[in-house]
């Protein structure tokens, strides 16, 4: 295990949306997320995230509608409940042309778009962002979404998992084993673009997907783009431990986050990956005031916005319950799920004895809050460093007012204590994520990672 370094991670977690996913504030007096259709609202924020040395925009997706509760979309579409929702891939697109360093993260799931196509759009982005890429590893819960792409149901928990390790097997062979490097000559005087001996097949044949051809894009900077999960499952966990270097967690407390690290750290050496060839970043709202009062005044406020159907349509959907049947007050138990089952482990985790309802999971999971000072604030960021979180996934209420708060106050206390970045380091959005974690590395993915196998390697037919 390598030094760490103090410096921490920043990432901005928002949706292509008129409002975040379980209050739907909307119509917050300071909101401004209904603006989302321009693109000069984004290109706005893109800078400013950049101006104060952000690591990147995080956009959180998915390809359906919260339609479990009440068994409808009425509540959604009435609320906002992360609906409408555009598409961030071409939203990145036009952002990276604003800004040089910024990286772009965003979720997609493995059944809305074919392993073959999404490796394309993939390499595109990240040459056209100069290897400023990632991606979150979604699994989808949403039955809509299932629906919509040809199936009757949703997968089993385990299967889906199943099928995301195929996914991400055929995204390898593509992006790393397709192209040889100096496949592209560019030889003028004999003709040649690109060597065809250098270019392969991947002739891969599995259970979820035949792809026999060869990529249709050259290798990028980054080849495979830096790999996000947010999985806290048994399955998640394990999948995380093979394929993703950074991992999204949405831990109750410190010390709850302190065992998902351990764990996750035991997994990874079992995987045979070094402990810091995972990132943690953990999902978190920050309110900041002048003085705690004033934190705790628009925190308040904020709550007096909230809508209690929103969030009852948003996590009816994410754990796979309709929340209306329910009694709010009555026990979580051992909830059986087919859905999200990360957030409820992660709740029970934080207080094992407490006997949570489903109306605090409610609540609880709207996002944890740290409220006060730009100090106080500071002061919370370095105890979650020490249970070994490497950054924060950084979301908002009311939307970017809230963020530019963070940017404006809160930024220039991180950097005096070096717990931010003051310039960006060259190279990758790899590269530069790296300065962080304290594992050294390249542009592509490292040889402890099962992707690298496939580099040059499959099978040439």
């Amino acid at each position: 295990m390598t030094e760490r370094s103090r410096r921490m991670l920043f990432t901005h977690f928002t949706s292509f949306a008129p409002a975040g996913p379980a209050g739907a504030q909307w119509d917050h007096p300071r909101a401004r997320d209904f603006d989302y259709l321009n693109l000069d609202h984004w290109i706005k924020l893109a800078r400013a995230l950049e101006e104060a040395r952000f690591d990147a925009f995080f956009w959180a997706d998915h390809s359906g509608v919260h339609d479990v509760y009440e068994n409808s979309y009425e509540t959604a579409v009435r609320e906002a409940t992360q609906f409408p929702l555009g598409d961030p891939l071409s939203l990145t697109a036009a952002l990276a042309s604003s800004t040089t360093d910024l990286g772009f993260a965003f979720s997609s799931n493995v059944i809305q778009d074919h392993p073959y196509s999404f490796a394309r759009r993939l390499s595109t982005l990240d040459h056209l962002t100069r290897g400023r890429i990632g991606w979150n590893i979604v699994t989808s819960f949403q039955p809509s979404a299932w629906r919509n792409f040809g199936h009757e149901e949703v997968a089993d928990h385990g299967a889906r998992y199943e099928q995301a390790e195929e996914y991400v097997t055929v995204l390898y062979k593509l992006l790393q084993g397709s192209w040889e490097d100096g496949a592209v000559v560019r030889d003028l005087e004999r003709r040649v673009y690109a060597e065809p001996s250098r270019v392969h097949p991947i002739a891969h044949e599995g259970k979820y997907y035949r792809v026999p051809g060869i990529h249709t894009n050259e290798p990028s900077a980054q080849r495979v783009p830096v790999l996000f999960q947010a999985g806290t499952s048994e399955d998640g966990r394990s999948f995380a431990a093979r394929n993703a270097e950074g991992m999204f967690l949405h831990p109750h407390s410190v010390e709850a986050a302190a065992k998902v690290v351990q764990d996750m750290r035991r997994r990874l050496r079992a995987a045979g990956r070094d402990e810091d060839d995972l990132a943690f970043l953990v999902f978190k709202i920050f309110i900041v005031g002048s003085t705690e009062e004033e934190a705790r005044r628009k925190s308040a406020e904020a709550d007096e916005y909230l809508s209690s159907d929103a969030s009852l349509a948003f996590f009816s959907s994410t754990i796979g319950t309709d929340l209306s049947e329910i009694d709010l007050d009555s026990p979580i138990g051992e909830l059986e799920t087919n859905a999200v089952q990360g957030h409820i482990r992660a709740l029970i985790d934080a207080a094992p004895d407490k006997g949570w309802t489903f109306r605090e999971l409610v609540t609880t999971l709207t996002g944890t809050r740290t409220v006060g000072t730009p100090e106080q604030i500071a002061d919370e960021i370095e105890r979650w460093q020490e249970a070994g979180i490497h950054g924060f996934n950084v979301n908002s209420i009311t939307g970017p007012d809230d963020t530019y708060d963070f940017l404006d106050h809160v930024v220039p206390v991180l950097q005096r204590r070096g717990l931010m970045q003051t310039e960006y380091a060259p190279g990758t959005f790899r590269e530069k994520l790296a300065t962080a974690t304290g594992s050294p590395a390249g542009p592509r993915l490292n040889e402890r990672h099962p992707g690298y196998t496939h580099l040059h390697s499959v099978d040439r037919g």
